[in-house]
């Protein structure tokens, strides 16, 4: 199956109401985040089903579909490049990871990072050195930024925290409120596994940190005590 015959199966399952809404949830709106982002109109079930059914589709194929101008092409490129990642070698998956981050400027909302950050760049760098995490994280790019700190997501999940930490401490002062929001539900993750943990990291920056960083790290804790750091 070549781009054409996807991007057909694509268009067949598209509807125009779906991405009507798209467009104003994704913020595409002048000055917005997603400015001009164009949308086909399908739910993300759907991508994952046609990801599941496309998925011996050829891995140059899928790096093709990545740099559509389509949203949710570039959205089922990065479901397919999981499914490769979890089946290729080491040499494999290494390929993946280092290309997927060269290829940034195509995984450019909020969305698209989030599905994709933690299984490929996260999971091929747990045993590794995460050096372009962190320069990932002081990138001007905000994209960049936010698959930084979603890969951490990853070692959270094991149980492993100090580059979320660190990552997080490192985006404090971003000025995105998109970074801000996904750094306060990487603390709140920490919080799930080991609340004494999240508590240290809130107690030594939370003279510094952007409010809704803040809300979403202490969501989870008790009102009194959410009161008492708001008040901080």
């Amino acid at each position: 199956m070549n781009i054409d015959d996807i991007k057909r199966k694509i268009k067949k399952v598209g509807d125009p109401e779906v991405a009507a809404v798209s467009r104003r949830f994704f913020k595409t709106g002048r000055g917005e985040y997603g400015e001009g982002e164009t949308f086909a109109g399908i739910r993300v079930p759907v991508l994952r089903s046609l990801a599941k059914e496309l998925g011996a589709v050829d891995l140059s194929v899928v790096w093709e579909l990545l740099e559509s101008g389509i949203h949710e092409e570039r959205l089922l490129a990065l479901l397919l490049l999981i499914a490769k990642f979890d089946r290729a070698d080491e040499a494999g998956r290494k390929a993946i990871c280092l290309r997927y981050l060269k290829k940034t400027k195509y995984i450019n909302n909020w969305d698209l990072v989030d599905c994709s950050a933690e299984h490929i760049a996260g999971r091929y760098l747990l045993d590794k050195d995460k050096g372009m995490l962190y320069k990932l994280a002081q990138s001007d790019n905000i994209w960049e930024r936010r698959i930084a700190i979603m890969s951490t997501f990853h070692y959270i999940k094991q149980g492993l925290f100090d580059d979320a930490l660190g990552i997080a401490a490192l985006l404090l002062n971003d000025k995105q409120d998109l970074i801000h929001k996904a750094v306060g539900w990487m603390l709140r993750e920490i919080g799930k596994r080991n609340i004494a943990v999240e508590k240290k990291f809130l107690n030594a920056y939370q003279a510094l940190m952007p409010r809704t960083m803040l809300r979403y790290a202490i969501e989870r804790f008790p009102e009194t005590e959410r009161k008492k750091y708001l008040r901080k």
